[in-house]
Parts: C-alpha cells; sequence; structure tokens
C-alpha cells in the first residue's frame, strides 16, 4: 500500500504534502466550532469537530455549558477517545486538574501545576512505546488573568517543514534510539525507567505519531551530526513566523481537541480569586469517526 511517510516512498509523499498544504487551516478562527451541548454532540457538530482534525489534527471548540471531567470525558467519548492514560496525579475518572499548587503540594515539582511557561511538547513524551499519547483534550474551565497563551502546531506539518529541508532529518529523528528521557526517581512518583525511542513514528493504521519536547534538562539526543542538525533545524521552526503555528488563548468554557498536536504555554498570572483551571484527559487513542 502506498505509504505517505515511507522515505522511499517520495511519490506517495509529494501527493499527501500537496493534499496537506492545501487543506491545512492557518486561520485560527476556521479551527473554531461551537457546540450546544458537549454531552450529546448533533451530527453537525460532530461532523465540524472531525473535519477540522483530519485537516489540521486539531480544533478548538466553544462550549455555551460548562464542562466537569464527567462531561470532558464524555466528549471525548463521542469522537473514538476511550482509553485514558490515567497518570497518578489525575482524579478518580483519570482527569487531571491543572491549576497552580500550594508550595508544599508535590504537584509544584511538576512544572503544568505552576505559572510557569512550558516549553514546545506531545504530551507524554516520556511514555513508554504501549502508553503512547495520541489523542487529548485540553479544557479551559477558568482561564488566568494575564497569560497562559497557548501555540500549537500539527505535527504532520512539523514533519513536512523537516522533510522539505532534508529527508536525511526524518531519517535520523525516526531513528529507534534518537531521543532519551533519562530514569527519575523521587519521593511521589517513585522510580521511572528511561525511555529511548524515537521522535517520528508511524502507527499500524498509517498515522504520524510525534514524541517531542524542547526540554534541554532531563533529555538525551542521540550525538551525531545529523541528529543534531536535524534538532536544530525543528527548533528554528517552532521559533519561525509560519503561519502554521497559531497562539490561541483559550477562555473558560472552550479547549482544544487534538491527536497529540505539538504546543506549549506562556507563563501567567492568575486572578487570585479565579484560579486559572483546566482539565487535561489524555489518551492512547486517536480521534476517529465513531458511530
Amino acid at each position: 500500500m502506498p505509504n505517505a511517510f515511507d522515505l522511499n516512498d517520495n511519490d506517495s509523499y509529494q501527493r499527501w504534502r500537496d493534499q496537506k498544504l492545501t487543506r491545512a487551516i492557518t486561520n485560527p478562527n476556521d479551527l473554531l466550532v461551537e457546540l450546544n451541548d458537549p454531552k450529546h454532540l448533533s451530527r453537525a457538530e460532530r461532523d465540524a469537530l472531525l473535519s477540522r482534525i483530519q485537516r489540521s489534527n486539531m480544533v478548538i471548540y466553544i462550549s455555551s455549558l460548562p464542562l466537569d471531567e464527567s462531561l470532558v470525558r464524555c466528549l471525548g467519548e463521542q469522537v473514538g477517545l476511550n482509553r485514558l492514560d490515567a497518570n497518578w496525579l489525575a482524579d478518580r475518572l483519570g482527569i487531571s486538574r491543572i491549576t497552580v499548587s500550594n508550595p508544599d503540594n508535590q504537584r509544584q515539582a511538576y512544572i503544568p501545576y505552576t505559572d510557569r511557561a512550558i516549553k514546545w511538547h506531545t504530551d507524554g513524551y516520556y511514555n513508554p512505546p504501549e502508553k503512547q499519547i495520541r489523542g487529548m483534550v485540553l479544557h479551559c474551565a477558568q482561564s488566568a488573568g494575564i497569560g497562559g497563551e497557548n501555540r500549537v502546531l500539527d505535527h504532520e506539518i512539523a514533519y513536512l517543514m523537516l522533510r522539505d529541508a532534508d529527508i536525511e532529518f526524518i531519517r535520523a529523528l525516526s531513528a529507534p534510539d534518537v531521543m532519551t528521557i533519562p530514569a527519575r526517581v523521587d519521593e511521589f512518583d517513585g522510580v521511572r525507567a528511561a525511555q529511548t525511542g524515537p521522535v517520528f513514528s508511524v502507527d499500524a493504521a498509517g498515522n504520524l505519531h510525534m514524541r517531542y519536547t524542547a526540554r534541554t534538562r532531563s533529555i538525551e539526543w542521540k550525538q551525531d551530526a545529523t541528529t543534531l542538525a536535524a534538532v536544530a533545524k525543528l527548533e528554528q521552526i517552532l521559533d519561525s513566523d509560519t503561519p502554521h503555528i497559531q497562539q490561541l488563548k483559550m477562555e473558560s468554557n472552550t479547549g482544544l481537541l487534538c491527536n497529540n498536536v505539538l504546543h506549549d504555554r506562556s507563563a501567567f498570572t492568575d486572578d487570585t480569586s479565579n484560579p486559572r483551571l483546566l482539565y487535561r484527559a489524555r489518551y492512547l487513542d486517536r480521534v476517529t469517526a465513531t458511530a
């Protein structure tokens, strides 16, 4: 079967590339879908969500109703997201409440639970192969007083730009030993084994997956010239003004539904009476057109 991500099949890649660039969403307003009742999506609402996912691997929804953890989970189920990656900081439903923790709270050891900036990454880059994060819902229950914006980039576009620059960059970043997250031991979550794997991989259904973090600590890159050049080129892309990178400020009752695209977060200052709160649901599934 033709495979656009096969480095030996340039014809399939070029066809996919042309279609991808033609359909890619570069106007953030075109990513928006309004939902009347997230617990019971209409056919039109569901189709609108899926069409944007198919084009850009992400969609921003605006809900007319506030969502709690159970409704976030219900929304995911309606687009094929069922297998939650319930990390130890998640609640009983497997969903994490992302908010600034008190200084004496164990969550302060993890940057999402602070008001600091978070560099470009895909979620779960430190997970083992059988627990890679494929899909995600990031729902804003309360926005920050100042700051807290996200930038997002479809990982397929990042792949395309790197492959256009030099196909050897993709070959290097697809190596099974290109990126290692060292083992971690702490008093809260115990031992987390080192995880070595590729940046780019293709699943059994032919879907592209990306595993990446721009962190310079707690990460080890393969030390060959092509890998280091590929990493530098990716950093250059993520720091560029390409129209494919979009900046979003999610307000209350809005959310990001995606196939684990690249994203970051700026630092922020809370409104002390209404601190920033996001519900994060991470899945082992991709968004799919379920019945």
